[in-house]
């Protein structure tokens, strides 16, 4: 696991960052986008700020995914988040075992009546740019860029 002990305030040009494994079920996605808030907190950025709350939606979105679409029996997902206080970027990064299954290349149009398709158009428009790329030695990673916007 990636950790810190100082914040990104009092490095601006520090990159910080976490990654974990959790199972691959629906507790698991809220574990992880759970994890992700604190994290987000423990960098500046408190729950109830915007940045948080896109973080939060973005992980929730890709982690159920992950579970809903990604899962192989036996195998965890993994999350990782880091900031670059630098280039100011969030970039949210969730893998799973599933290689065979590709992300589209644009969010699905979907019902406005459905129940469900619109987590990867949140992730779009939440997001700088998204995007996936096989993970080694076996899946994919999904990740996401969220712009970190002045104080």
């Amino acid at each position: 696991m990636l950790t810190t002990t100082t914040t990104p305030a009092e490095d601006p040009r520090r990159t910080t960052g976490f990654a974990e494994q959790f199972a691959c079920s629906p507790r698991g996605a809220r574990l992880a986008r759970r994890l992700a808030v604190r994290r987000m907190g423990e960098w500046g950025y408190p729950p109830e700020c915007d940045l948080s709350c896109a973080v939060a939606l973005v992980v929730g979105e890709l982690a159920a995914n992950a579970v809903r679409h990604g899962r192989v029996p036996g195998h965890d997902f993994g999350l990782r988040v880091t900031l670059d206080a630098a280039a100011r970027l969030v970039r949210v990064e969730v893998s799973d075992a599933a290689a065979g299954k590709r992300l589209p290349a644009a969010p699905p149009s979907t019902c406005p009546e459905g129940e469900s398709g619109r987590g990867l158009l949140l992730v779009d428009v939440l997001s700088v740019r998204w995007g996936s790329a096989p993970r080694r030695p076996v899946g994919k990673t999904v990740w996401a860029e969220l712009a970190v916007e002045a104080e």
